[in-house]
């Protein structure tokens, strides 16, 4: 596995070994212990979870307050651009972001710890995203922060299509307004 440094401590690009040939290819798509190796993480899964959308799909900026979760995200068809921000205030990264597009083509993962806020956006007509929790979802603890926060500066990709958010999304927290971690 081959582990990439972001402009975010903590935040990390993975990408597996894989193995092709005419046939199509095989890969780890996870395993603990090479995990914990090339990141020096040791975390428990908890949780797998599935989203397909379609292009122009935005989901985010989400994070569990009460109850934080790390998380390790991949895309198994499509592509999408994905995205970490620091939300601890006592970090000296405190309101950065960072960004790479996951594709089902270049097997990148992204590890976005504890502590971090997480969205993305769909590029490809549709994608299927898969991600592991190390904790359970917990509806009452779950925050999010408008994508457009002017605060953030985030840069998204424009998709061919119109964006497309949930009424929750669309509802959220400025970054100056949110409940954060301390």
């Amino acid at each position: 596995m081959n582990v990439e440094e972001t402009s975010l401590p903590g935040v990390l690009i993975l990408t597996p070994k894989v193995f092709g040939d005419a046939r199509g290819f095989f890969m780890e798509s996870f395993n603990q212990q090479a995990f914990e190796t090339a990141t020096g993480c040791r975390r428990h899964f908890v949780q797998d979870n599935h989203s397909r959308s379609r292009q122009g799909v935005l989901r985010g900026i989400h994070y569990q307050l009460e109850r934080p979760q790390g998380k390790l995200v991949r895309v198994a068809s499509g592509s999408v651009w994905d995205l970490a921000v620091d939300l601890r205030r006592h970090s000296p990264h405190f309101g950065q972001w960072t960004g790479v597009e996951l594709t089902a083509d270049n097997h990148r993962q992204l590890w976005v710890p504890e502590g971090f806020g997480h969205a993305f956006v769909v590029l490809s007509t549709t994608a299927d995203f898969l991600y592991k929790t190390t904790d359970y979802y917990h509806p009452q603890s779950e925050r999010c922060i408008r994508y457009d926060d002017p605060a953030l500066g985030i840069h998204w990709p424009e998709p061919p299509v119109p964006l497309a958010l949930s009424d929750k999304d669309s509802a959220g927290a400025l970054l100056a307004e949110a409940e954060l971690f301390d």
